[in-house]
């Protein structure tokens, strides 16, 4: 995926801006869903995360595993760092995180191991999804922590906009191959 910046497709999808009168559930989704189109701008798989402690937003990020040519440099991975930093605990206990698409098993593992204590993701991943998708760290019987799981949440967005993005990077491949 790493590409220069003219080359790449930017994406089709708008950002959405939400009243900040009313700070639910759906509200931090649409910013974590915001945070995953300016990874598909970056040329990064769209994924985005939010985390929220007492109703302020204390870490926003998207993957940035090319830019950073890190592995590990997923969306949930990169604001969990930035939420320990911003509350000085490695505790994230009474935080939530809002992340765009299902965690993969490295990422819940960081979710349970941070304290988290809600998880809200978008589109399943059944492939690699770590909460349940291909499996569940969570239920892992000698956890010492557990985390709640809210699943689907603006979850047709998120999936158009993951599926539009592997779609339109086939495509590409497609055409500099016939090239």
């Amino acid at each position: 995926m790493s590409q220069n910046l003219s080359s790449r497709p930017s994406c089709p999808f708008e950002k959405i801006y939400p009243s900040q009168l009313e700070k639910d559930k759906l509200f931090y989704m649409k910013l974590a869903y915001n945070q995953a189109i300016e990874a598909w701008d970056r040329g990064e798989v769209p994924v985005g995360a939010i985390i929220v402690k007492n109703e302020e937003v204390i870490a926003s990020a998207y993957n940035q595993t090319e830019a950073n040519a890190d592995p590990t440099a997923h969306a949930e991975m990169i604001a969990i760092t930035q939420a320990c930093r911003s509350i000085g605990d490695w505790r994230l206990t009474d935080a939530r995180l809002f992340v765009t698409k299902e965690p993969c098993p490295m990422c819940a593992g960081a979710i349970l191991s941070s304290r988290l204590t809600y998880v809200a993701y978008g589109a399943p991943d059944p492939a690699m999804g770590g909460l349940g998708g291909a499996v569940d760290v969570n239920a892992m019987p000698r956890a010492n922590h557990r985390t709640e799981v809210d699943s689907g949440l603006l979850g047709e967005e998120c999936l158009a906009l993951i599926q539009s993005f592997f779609k339109a990077a086939r495509e590409q491949k497609a055409s500099s191959k016939s090239t």
